[in-house]
């Protein structure tokens, strides 16, 4: 569907005067021809049968006449063909029998500008059974957006279930696609943040883990959801433009909101980080500990200080072990006598 962008009709408030205008000599043709109608009978009920007529039917002009605000169109038909989109601002006059056509009007998800009458917005997403509508215009919204769809449970690269959240800003750019190549395109945005969603998470685990390929080149890499969020955002903001360039929608951004283990295995991931964490401690301590060890023993050996054979060596590098590596202080003890 091409659309068409309909700017020559902005005389809504001249049409206005003159409805008005037409409205006051009907009134005096009808005052007139009940004054004259017993001198100039036949021409007495002329004028006033068409003060009457127009009194009665002149009020159809005024559908005609549309108010268009700023960052808000029109898209309008004349019995069921598509006439052209009204974008810019202004008092238009149109075809008092074309109909403006918006079939997500009364759809109400949880983004911005879907507000219920009492002013608090509505959280319920569009697959919730208790979706909330009102009524309103047929005004088709220009207006950047931001749909937040509800946390989906979701299976990463590893099979681990995981939630997560996703927002996304949008917009409507072809008015005439929006309402006619779909059905509802609020509904068919949100559906296809679901699935782009599911599409994308899917490719990779929730941390870095080995022999992993999310970029899909074959070779293994360090790509996870906590850790190149950007880049997961970014896939998952070209999978949905694919899907809705048909709708004539445009997406802004998308941004992942929330991101978490599923509760039934958040526990023991916490273990499992927890343990990663032990570990990479240790390793961080008995290094140094090893450095320490063999830097005492090179400093000993150059000084002279004291000559120590392999056993003695031993018993120290023990010892020192022990004291750097352990959790608690050492509790030292004095040797008064020999070794032997």
């Amino acid at each position: 569907m091409q659309e068409k962008i309909l700017t020559n009709r902005k005389n809504g408030m001249m049409m206005l005067i003159l409805i008005i205008v037409s409205y006051v000599i009907a009134f005096l043709t009808v005052t007139v021809g009940a004054s004259v109608l017993w001198w100039f009978g036949f021409l007495g009920g002329i004028m006033m049968f068409l003060g009457v007529l127009w009194m009665a039917l002149g009020w159809i002009l005024l559908l005609g006449l549309k108010i268009v605000k700023p960052q808000e169109a029109l898209v309008l038909t004349l019995f069921g063909k598509y006439k052209g989109s009204i974008k810019e601002e202004g008092f238009y006059f149109v075809n008092p029998f074309c109909q403006a056509v918006n079939p997500a009007a009364k759809t109400r998800l949880s983004q911005s500008g879907d507000i219920d009458s009492s002013g608090h917005a509505i959280m319920d997403a569009i697959n919730s059974k208790n979706t909330k509508t009102v009524n309103e215009g047929k005004k088709v919204s220009l207006k950047v957006m931001t749909l937040s769809n509800s946390r989906q449970k979701i299976n990463d690269a590893l099979g681990n279930p995981v939630e997560i959240g996703i927002a996304v800003t949008w917009r409507v750019v072809d008015t005439a696609a929006a309402v006619f190549n779909v059905d509802n395109y609020k509904e068919y945005l949100s559906l296809q943040c679901d699935s782009a969603l599911r599409n994308i998470v899917r490719l990779y685990p929730y941390d870095v883990a080995p022999d992993i390929d999310t970029t899909g080149d074959g070779c293994p890499d360090e790509g996870s959801l906590r850790g190149s969020s950007e880049v997961v955002a970014s896939r998952i903001k070209e999978e949905i433009q694919s899907k809705v360039d048909d709708a004539g929608l445009e997406i802004i951004e998308a941004r992942i909101t929330y991101l978490a283990y599923a509760p039934e295995i958040a526990a023991v991931m916490l273990q499992r980080q927890q343990a990663s964490a032990i570990i990479d401690a240790r390793k961080m301590i008995v290094d140094g500990a090893v450095g320490m060890v063999e830097m005492a023993l090179q400093q000993l050996s150059e000084k002279n200080v004291v000559e120590l054979d392999e056993e003695r060596k031993a018993a120290m590098v023990s010892n020192l072990l022990v004291v750097l590596c352990g959790n608690n202080d050492a509790q030292p003890v004095i040797n008064s006598g020999s070794l032997y």
